[in-house]
């Protein structure tokens, strides 16, 4: 029988790394926020490989961090290998990436959301939502429990009618052979939401103590100590390695000879799998012409001897997967802990949101996450943060943030998501971002800070540090601008032997910086300073000076794309009304129903000519509307 259970402001449906980031952001502004998920054991458990970070996704953490998130202050923790990637390349591509202890990261993680004041923590399974008059009024569980609260968030991940796939078998299930969520599902159809079927996969699991690393590359962490969030000052120092082998020619011809029993192939997989981590099998039938691929055998902690076969993911039967193994140098006598399996689950389909990650079909219901058709824990970290954000702020009656593409790799992921769709699990790449320069690893507060504090995910101490290294910034280039090198003895033997071209006359120190061979640590030699400046302050300066004319030119870009996104479209516009817009280009509009001409212009199939005429049509004034779906 049905219960009152009881009143919340934000309810959030799931506790992966979606969720997590959700309860605690509408906890934390102020938000009484109930976190339920099916298994308490499971919450921001690591299904896939236990890593966070890497290219795109690294800048996602440091995003969440300077928001006022957690994946960072956990990941440092709780790491037991941290690299920076693609040092020897430009700013732009830096990121940080870390092996995980998987079980210390869920156990920490959890321990934050128990002892978090406004949130309380349920393990229950959601079957439907209240939803009245078109707006989400509370939760329905299994066992009849009814609460209610201002905004919902769902958050499930890959457990929406999950199916796991191994070989010639097939069941229902969540990751991890969990409980999956089915009715939940479907009453999201009966909602009228559009779902797809999207699939993912994992490699084998073997045991450490049956692996020769004789036979493999070792690949250490960072000597130099690292952290993603700006809080940690304590840093992991006794970090594991990992190991990079590869396959071999007997690798291809057992994938080869099993194509016909992998579900990729024979039809039994039905959704979309990432294109972007393709399984081993897809990658053996599409670059065939490659002799080996790597793989690396990634510890999944500091007290299991389970090491996570990374570049081997895989659906292939049970017995073929033991094959594949000891056909892989380091691995001929390796035993098997856990097979590879592929994942199938429902998505929503992302055109149904709006930029603060509320559906358009049910005012005050939230998706975000592996929901959303994203792939990755630091995507569905950032959504869920942004999310738990917006459904708190909009339940205390306050105004929802927004990124923008400018603003940060989120707001690049979340535009994607919402104005162009996925016909695949999105992946973040520094390629989808148009002004990657602006977007780096090593700026993240300087962009996002403000906005965490104002909404009181940002404490005042830590904002106090943050505004006196922003000042420390600004005064230091401001020095290196008005102060003159002349070239004096010392000076033109330095530039000599950095290999660059002498001085004929003094010069600016920032136009010096700027010199190829020249670093900050240089400038401060010829300059003589004793000032001592904080290694951050001191790597935003000489990036700022050195990129100074690429920052400017980024910087001017995102002001005209600023003026097309401040020339608003009415929000409930009809397309139909309007002569001339291409058939596909109206049909695609009403899917999306774009804020302004900027996100209009970005949806597929919307061309320069048809954003001419809807422009023309909004200035003239008398804009046919129909209902408000909204509200």
């Amino acid at each position: 029988m049905p219960y009152e259970a009881g009143n919340y402001d934000v309810i959030v449906i799931g506790a992966g790394h979606a969720g997590c980031e959700a309860g605690l952001a509408a906890a934390r502004i102020g938000a009484k926020t109930l976190v339920i998920t099916i298994n308490l054991d499971m919450i921001a458990f690591m299904p896939c490989n236990p890593s966070v970070g890497g290219p795109a996704k690294g800048i996602v953490v440091r995003e969440i961090d300077a928001l006022g998130g957690e994946m960072g202050k956990v990941i440092d923790k709780t790491h037991i290998q941290m690299r920076m990637l693609n040092t020897g390349k430009g700013p732009a591509v830096r990121a940080l990436r870390a092996q995980a202890d998987k079980f210390m990261y869920q156990h920490e993680m959890k321990n934050i959301l128990e002892k978090e004041e406004n949130i309380t923590l349920m393990q229950g399974m959601v079957e439907r939502l209240i939803v009245e008059d078109g707006v989400c009024k509370g939760i329905v569980t299994q066992t009849g429990a009814v609460y209610h609260s201002k905004t919902v968030i769902i958050t499930t991940g890959t457990f929406l009618r999950g199916e796991i796939i191994l070989g010639e078998l097939k069941y229902s299930s969540g990751p991890n052979n969990q409980q999956p969520s089915i009715k939940l599902s479907e009453h999201l159809q009966e909602l009228g939401f559009d779902l797809v079927r999207f699939k993912t996969g994992t490699p084998p699991r073997v045991n450490s103590h049956t692996i020769d690393y004789s036979k493999a590359e070792i690949q250490p962490g960072d000597e130099v100590p690292r952290a993603f969030s700006y809080e940690t000052t304590k840093f992991i120092t006794d970090q594991l390695p990992c190991w990079l082998t590869y396959t071999t020619e007997e690798t291809h011809q057992i994938i080869n000879q099993n194509l016909h029993r992998s579900p990729m192939y024979s039809g039994m997989i039905q959704g979309k799998g990432p294109r972007y981590c393709p399984s081993i099998e897809d990658k053996v039938v599409r670059f065939n012409d490659k002799p080996r691929h790597q793989i690396f055998l990634e510890p999944e902690g500091r007290n299991t001897q389970e090491v996570y076969v990374q570049g081997l993911s895989t659906s292939l039967p049970e017995e073929v997967q033991h094959r594949l193994i000891r056909s892989v140098p380091g691995l001929e006598n390796a035993q098997m802990m856990r097979a590879g399996y592929a994942i199938e689950y429902d998505a929503i389909v992302p055109t149904q949101l709006w930029p603060t990650l509320e559906t358009k079909r049910v005012k005050n219901l939230y998706t975000a996450g592996q929901i959303n058709g994203t792939s990755g824990y630091e995507e569905a970290g950032g959504q869920g943060l942004m999310a738990g954000m917006n459904a708190g702020l909009n339940a205390l009656g306050k105004e929802e943030i927004i990124l923008s593409r400018s603003d940060a790799y989120i707001g690049v992921m979340i535009d994607d998501l919402i104005t162009k769709g996925t016909a695949e699990p999105y992946r973040l790449l520094t390629s989808r971002a148009e002004y990657r320069l602006l977007l780096r690893h090593d700026n993240a507060d300087l962009r996002l800070t403000e906005i965490g504090y104002s909404t009181g995910l940002i404490g005042e101490e830590r904002y106090e540090r943050f505004l006196t290294k922003k000042q420390a910034i600004e005064q230091e280039i401001k020095r290196l601008k008005n102060t003159i090198i002349k070239p004096s003895q010392e000076v033109q033997e330095l530039i000599k032997r950095l290999g660059g071209s002498e001085l004929k006359d003094g010069i600016r120190a920032s136009d010096l910086l700027k010199r190829t061979e020249m670093n900050y640590e240089h400038i401060k030699i010829l300059l003589a300073s004793n000032e001592l400046l904080d290694s951050e302050v001191e790597e935003q300066v000489e990036i700022h000076i050195k990129y100074e004319g690429y920052i400017d030119k980024s910087l001017q870009q995102v002001e005209r794309l600023k003026k097309m996104e401040d020339k608003k479209i009415p929000e409930n516009i009809d397309y139909d009304a309007i002569n001339g817009i291409a058939t596909e280009a109206k049909f695609n509009l009403k899917e999306v129903r774009p804020l302004s001409i900027a996100q209009a212009s970005r949806i597929s199939g919307v061309n320069p000519a048809d954003i001419s005429i809807l422009l023309i049509y909004i200035e003239q004034g008398r804009v046919a509307k129909v209902p408000n779906e909204k509200g």
